[in-house]
């Protein structure tokens, strides 16, 4: 076979369409709506799956640490890890789904004021092994009542009054819910590493995560 044959033949076999007939019709209609959906437009699927995760997250980069790590701050008045996992704890017990459940049952008045430092009394005396157990226990029984709420768009646009920032919606909350796991566990990624900042010597001028909040 010539080059030139060959080549049209080649040239032929790659403009044949992706799909075929109604039925690809229906596939490149489903792939065009997937490729335009907003980035922050907010999924309760999607929410549901960091906010499982977030409990094993936490345990594999933690567990078993020396103190080194786990009980390093950015300086006064910052947390360490072991402090942040109480505070997640804190939440689980009296933030997300108590103030869920606030929206949904209609309650006029605002949520209770969350206490952002409790953890430094209740964390007393217990082992971040611990404490990591208790998280995981609880996130596993808040992401459960929130997959059975089956919660409707119009669920989600039901309001409720924040203490301090006024109105806020049920899909807000829950969105909050997601970025708060990740903030925090970019917070302790961040306090692990500036233990080594002196440590990495020149290449500190090339690591973000040590010039992040100082």
């Amino acid at each position: 076979m010539s080059f030139g044959r060959a080549a049209k033949q080649l040239s032929a076999c790659s403009v044949r369409p992706l799909f075929v007939g109604r039925r690809g019709e229906t596939q490149a209609r489903e792939v065009n709506r997937s490729t335009k959906m907003k980035p922050d437009e907010f999924s309760l699927d999607d929410a549901v799956a960091i906010l499982k995760r977030t409990p094993a997250t936490l345990s594999a980069l933690l567990t078993g640490l020396p103190a080194t790590w786990v009980r390093a701050t950015e300086g006064d008045g910052t947390w360490s890890p072991y402090d942040v996992i109480g505070h997640l704890i804190h939440g689980e017990r009296t933030d997300w789904i108590p103030r869920a459940r606030h929206i949904l049952a209609g309650e006029r008045g605002p949520f209770e004021t969350f206490d952002r430092t409790a953890q430094f009394t209740a964390s007393q005396g217990k082992s971040l092994g611990e404490l990591l157990a208790e998280f995981a226990e609880l996130r596993g029984e808040n992401v459960a009542a929130l997959v059975e709420m089956n919660l409707t768009d119009d669920d989600l646009a039901r309001r409720g009054l924040h203490p301090e920032l006024g109105e806020v919606t049920l899909e807000q909350l829950l969105a909050t819910w997601v970025v708060h796991d990740l903030d925090h566990i970019t917070q302790i990624a961040r306090t692990m590493a500036k233990v080594y900042t002196e440590a990495t010597g020149p290449w500190s001028a090339y690591l973000s995560i040590l010039r992040d909040r100082r």
